[in-house]
């Protein structure tokens, strides 16, 4: 069995599971379950009466993973020997090493020919151009946090379960320190880890085709591949994305108020009137979310969070609502200007009246790996990355002081 896909989850489960490879080859699949759970089947009563605990999910794999995907920060030279340390240990463990074809373009390494030897055993890619999403059984992420919003947008399907070092600016998302990588891979290769299943966002954006009557395709289909097509109108455009952060719609270059309409599961439920608004996921909720205002969540909570961007109104607080609702925002018919619209901050474009997006929960999560466990590590970057809550402890009293009030 191959890489794994996602299939319906219930209470306990991340609904992974492993799937056979395009190509026939023999690669490792892995499941996620609670530890200790010996079945994981689903049971016939869908009411358990039990909450799992989110720091109880490992990973296991059912056969020894043979080929793991390194992503490594681009223009960062300090990165360059992590890179060929990690490359070197992979290899010399038997592993398949894929890496994006730019990177070995780097001087430094192109011209290193105390490497050349590892050099010619890479599997190289090329983004947008080289389909890998079968052929990978683990992530190997070096740098800081847009290296794993990178990885989630490598595979708009089932993604491998990452793993991340913290090797650049900030490191939430990154908990692994490099000094001890030889053993915490080992670990990770054994199945000896926990993981948390950061839910993604399924987006579809919808366009009216400006003087065209004809469908061309373009984007993503349903199951993440890619070439997929249009809406069933004609004259309209369809694109697919799979996010980890956020969809951010914001009034781009204009100097006039956003005004966009928010429908939940069809309904209106608001016009967002001011410089745009983010739509996240708990793991972005700790991104731009929380620079406009927003609470943190942890990734392990099931929700979808809509956050206003300095909206024009003192009472449009920051809201949070079930995931797997679909919600659509589209401009709204009094709007001056067009919006803007970006996925994990790429892929920006412009969307005008007509244009829709529909946002809803993924069916593809990414499996992050974790240090300890979710609740652990989570804590960990709120204090270690943010500095949450940290201020100097108030003083106690003394003992004199309070004789003296008794």
């Amino acid at each position: 069995v191959g890489r794994p896909r996602v299939r319906q989850a219930w209470p306990g489960c991340c609904g992974h599971a492993g799937r056979l490879p395009a190509g026939g080859g023999c690669l490792a699949s892995h499941v996620c379950h609670p530890a200790g759970a010996d079945d994981p089947t689903p049971p016939s009563n869908a009411c358990t009466g039990h909450i799992q605990d989110p720091a109880s999910q490992r990973l296991t794999w059912n056969k020894s993973p043979k080929s793991v995907l390194v992503i490594k920060k681009m223009r960062d030279a300090s990165l360059l020997q992590p890179f060929k340390e990690l490359c070197t240990h992979l290899m010399e463990s038997n592993m398949i090493v894929y890496v994006e074809k730019k990177v070995l373009e780097d001087p430094a390494i192109a011209s290193d020919e105390s490497f050349g030897a590892v050099k010619k055993k890479f599997c190289t890619f090329r983004e947008d151009y080289d389909d890998i999403s079968n052929q990978i059984d683990f992530i190997i992420c070096l740098g800081g946090d847009g290296t794993l919003l990178y990885a989630s947008s490598l595979f708009q399907g089932s993604v491998p379960p990452v793993m991340a070092f913290h090797l650049g600016s900030l490191g939430f998302l990154t908990p692994f320190s490099f000094e001890n990588f030889q053993s915490q891979v080992t670990q990770v290769i054994e199945g000896n880890a926990a993981v948390v299943l950061r839910s993604r966002l399924k987006v579809r954006v919808v366009k009216e085709l400006q003087g065209k009557k004809t469908a061309v395709h373009n984007g993503l289909g349903e199951n993440g591949s890619r070439a997929a097509g249009l809406d069933m109108d004609v004259g309209k455009q369809a694109m697919q994305y799979q996010v980890l952060n956020e969809v951010v719609i914001d009034r781009g270059p204009s100097s006039y108020l956003s005004n966009v309409d928010v429908y939940l599961d069809g309904h209106l439920i608001t016009t967002v009137q001011g410089d745009g608004v983010i739509v996240s996921t708990p793991t972005g909720s700790t991104a731009y979310a929380a620079a406009a205002g927003a609470s943190m969540i942890h990734p392990n909570v099931p929700a979808i969070m809509i956050t206003p961007i300095c909206p024009h109104s003192l009472s449009f607080r920051p809201i949070v609502v079930p995931a797997g609702v679909e919600l659509k925002i589209m401009l709204s018919p009094e709007a001056r200007n067009t919006a803007w619209v970006s996925f994990d901050g790429r892929k920006r474009q412009e969307i005008r009246h007509g244009d829709s997006i529909s946002i809803t929960t993924s069916c593809y999560p990414l499996p992050s790996i974790c240090v300890r466990d979710p609740v652990s590590d989570w804590f960990e970057s709120l204090a270690q990355c943010l500095h949450w809550n940290v201020r100097k402890k108030q003083a106690h009293f003394e003992e004199e002081e309070e004789v003296e009030e008794g």
